[in-house]
């Protein structure tokens, strides 16, 4: 199956508010993110939108059964200013047994590598050119359905955002 990106980018970047010399890991973030949802059995509406709070419903199964994945991904800046990602296909595979595992829908190859390669692009200078630093992707998967009660989720969210980050440990 072939997916088709619809992108909406922000109108105003928050990049020139960011000081990349003092960031701490994970608490700024780029414009965009990615998101894909989950129902009647297959993946649809994959999209780029700016970066924002989610809506959920407080009986979401997530909040009750921890019904969630996730990955971590760097990607770093080419010396052509290009950005390379490092091995999302070893991501995308590990994503996916944990989907197994958890008894949430696969991933399709598509929508995953696809999805990170559209939003690095989209944001790639948020990507630090320092040594060390890098553009942290965390692709993660939720169960939607509003249902309290012990069963998987019908209704997922695919959601990949990206922060710039300078080295975890010193």
């Amino acid at each position: 199956m072939s997916y088709e990106i619809k992108v909406s980018k922000t109108n105003k970047s928050r990049i020139s508010e960011v000081d990349f010399n003092n960031i701490v890991f994970g608490r700024e973030f780029s414009d965009h993110m990615f998101v894909c949802d989950y129902t009647d059995g297959a993946w649809h509406d994959p999209q780029i939108i700016p970066f924002q709070n989610l809506s959920l419903s407080p009986a979401a199964v997530v909040l009750h059964y921890g019904q969630e994945i996730f990955e971590g991904i760097k990607a770093y800046k080419h010396s052509d200013g290009s950005p390379v990602i490092f091995r999302p296909d070893q991501n995308w595979n590990r994503m996916n047994h944990s989907a197994t595992r958890m008894a949430m829908p696969h991933i399709p190859e598509e929508l995953f590598i696809g999805g990170i390669r559209a939003l690095v692009d989209l944001d790639r200078d948020w990507i630090p050119g320092t040594h060390g630093s890098s553009l942290y992707i965390r692709p993660f998967m939720i169960a939607t359905d509003a249902y309290v009660g012990i069963k998987a989720s019908d209704s997922y969210k695919f959601i990949i955002f990206t922060c710039p980050v300078n080295s975890y440990y010193n």
